[in-house]
């Protein structure tokens, strides 16, 4: 399965970009354990973050971003077969766990809950 892991990137930062970093990390972390359970992990802001630059983005939050930031996670979900959603406050990953719900994606809250590859092909 293709998984969006969804959690914190923003919110709770101010904006601070070590604080951003900490918690694109925490995202990050969850991408080789998906890998190794036979997944593809998928982040948006590995698709958003060199697009947003590209745009011309002069800080996190402003129009550009804004304007690629959320499209960018909605529109892989419509690619994707799953969303892995990581504990903490945040208004984005909310909003791709509502939309990954309409697109009728598994929602998962726990690594340990995604079945390794193989048990799914088996």
């Amino acid at each position: 399965m293709m998984i969006l892991i969804a959690g914190p990137y923003r919110s709770g930062t101010g904006n601070d970009p070590k604080l951003i970093k900490k918690n694109m990390d925490k995202l990050e972390a969850m991408a080789l354990p998906l890998f190794r359970k036979g997944h593809i992990p998928m982040i948006g802001e590995w698709v958003a973050n060199p697009l947003i630059e590209l745009a011309g983005s002069k800080e996190v939050g402003d129009e550009i971003f804004t304007e690629i930031q959320y499209p960018v996670a909605h529109r892989l979900l419509t690619k994707c077969d799953a969303v892995l959603r990581i504990e903490g406050v945040s208004k984005g990953a909310d909003q791709d766990v509502e939309v990954a719900k309409k697109l009728g994606l598994k929602i998962f809250y726990s690594i340990e809950n995604i079945p390794d590859e193989e048990s799914i092909t088996s």
